[in-house]
């Protein structure tokens, strides 16, 4: 008995000793194999590490991707001068990167979003609300070659692999150290790391942009000041949102660096290009003439946010959502959002066509495409401002709060239904039930006069005349909330004393 134990365990370590040698061996092995996939990046100087990701797949995955882009952010702005513009300036600004040879294609998103982003193989994409809040063609230049950046540095690649790498790391080590907490740890880490470019990435790219626009002769101090509107719309947008004050994350677990680090280092490092300040022309006029008449926010064919109320002219219907709730529209829905009092509540609103069914089928078939394994309870038909309409619910938790979640369905029109999806927590339920109550009923049908109400902003451009004013030029700006910030934001201007007779500055007014 005792010899056989011995034998066992002889056996049991020579196993492991024989797996560990193996283990080892890969170890060793994998370094060897993966050496000749290291490249030198002809934009940055640096040893590429990208054994999963050759350039013909990067080339591949942007083309994949390309359509799934422009159906998620409301597709190509319809303004033949501004998306030729672009194209235009990018084109000049790839021609005297290190990649001239590679199609890139330049796309201006039809989103209301402030956004610029690179796809794998040369795809750029900015949108027209970033475009808005341009003040040069120097300064959309510095965005377009900031992207391009990200192109040819390869960081989609890098991320890729490191994706793929810090995965098989944590697999390896949840599975050695049998650790949940600290397989969970590594995992936080590297989605947290992997979400965005590194900062890294971005501090190059932003250098790489300087370089192309230096060298297709656009001013490079403009990146620097690009960024402050960054940094300047997205206080602004913190503020309108009522969020000022409450704490952001740390820039070490940022997935974009400081706006004000990034600017200090956008200047240095237009000043290493040699170039004395101011001693480019910008392009402002250029710029200014060509986004005169652009769609500013919302396009009106998807329908129009105005304070708390959704309104969709071509759809001819029209919701108030409650107080302390933030309407977002996209492509595919409207989305209102919670604070203050009505934190972590979320409505969902869109619609479908029927196709036959009737609206039982209708309401069971869209909780079921909603939520996931649970049944709807508390089933009842109503009439709601003349359609008729059902309302259900269930009690769950979402993101680990126990909530009710209720849909409410509508029949519009004898084939087009809609749809409000309302996540409540259930410690702010009682205090919301009136007002989300109150916003199911103030959907409504508009009338063909009312529909061509529903007007879009557009982007104005005048001049300032002697007297004009920041304060009286900011009154003509259609919004009913933050006239004069919105207004310097937009113009990039630090002060409501920077105005002077004869200049050229955008304002955001209703189109006919």
């Amino acid at each position: 008995m005792t010899l056989a134990r011995s034998n066992n365990s002889l056996t049991h370590k020579a196993g492991r000793r024989l797996r560990k040698s193996g283990f080892i061996g890969a170890l060793v092995t994998l370094p060897l194999l993966l050496q000749g996939c290291v490249t030198t990046n002809p934009a940055t100087g640096q040893s590429d590490f990208t054994p999963f990701m050759s350039p013909d797949k990067e080339t591949a995955i942007g083309k994949e991707q390309h359509p799934l882009i422009l159906k998620q952010h409301g597709g190509v702005v319809d303004n033949p001068q501004v998306a030729g513009y672009v194209a235009v300036t990018g084109g000049r600004l790839a021609a005297v990167s290190e990649m001239p040879k590679t199609p890139f294609t330049f796309t201006v998103l039809n989103s209301p979003i402030v956004n610029a982003f690179a796809l794998p193989g040369g795809y750029i994409y900015v949108t027209r609300g970033i475009l808005g809040l341009f003040n040069s063609e120097s300064e959309m230049a510095s965005v377009l070659g900031h992207e391009i950046g990200h192109v040819t540095g390869r960081h989609s690649a890098k991320r890729y692999n490191q994706q793929i790498l810090t995965g098989l790391g944590a697999t390896l080590l949840g599975a050695v150290l049998k650790s949940n907490e600290l397989s969970d740890m590594v995992g936080y880490g590297s989605q947290l790391y992997l979400k965005s470019y590194s900062r890294g990435n971005e501090y190059e790219a932003d250098k790489l942009g300087v370089r192309y626009s230096t060298r297709a002769g656009f001013d490079p101090y403009a990146a620097a000041d690009m960024l402050r509107s960054l940094d300047a719309q997205s206080q602004l947008e913190d503020a309108i949102a009522n969020r000022t004050g409450q704490q952001r994350p740390p820039e070490f677990f940022s997935t974009h660096p400081n706006t004000k680090d990034r600017v200090t280092r956008a200047h240095a490092a237009a000043r290493e290009t040699g170039l004395p300040e101011n001693s480019r022309d910008r392009g402002r006029d250029r710029f200014l003439d060509a986004i005169n008449g652009m769609t500013y926010g919302d396009d009106p064919a998807q329908g129009v946010i105005t304070g708390r109320t959704f309104s969709h002219g071509p759809a001819r219907f029209s919701f108030t959502v409650p107080e302390n709730y933030r309407l977002l529209n996209s492509s595919d829905a409207v989305y209102a959002q919670g604070t203050g009092p009505a934190e972590g509540g979320v409505v969902i609103f869109a619609g479908d066509r029927l196709k036959g069914r009737n609206m039982i089928e209708f309401t069971s078939q869209t909780w079921k495409g909603l939520v996931k394994d649970a049944p709807l309870e508390g089933l009842q038909d109503f009439t709601l401002n003349g359609m008729e309409a059902i309302t259900g619910w269930h009690t769950m938790q979402v993101a680990k709060v126990n909530s009710q979640v209720r849909i409410v369905t509508v029949r519009h029109s004898a084939d087009q239904a809609y749809f409000f999806l309302m996540v409540t927590p259930l410690t702010k339920l009682d205090q919301q039930r009136e007002a989300l109550q109150r916003m199911t009923y103030s959907f409504k049908k508009l009338s063909p006069t009312e529909a061509r109400d529903v007007r879009g902003r557009i982007i104005r451009v005048v001049t300032v005349k002697r007297g004009d004013t920041a304060q009286s030029l900011a009154r003509k700006m259609a919004f009913s909330d933050h006239q004069l910030d919105r207004f310097l934001v937009l113009n990039g201007l630090n002060s409501p004393q920077s105005l002077r007779a004869g200049q050229r500055v955008k304002l955001v007014v209703y189109g006919q």
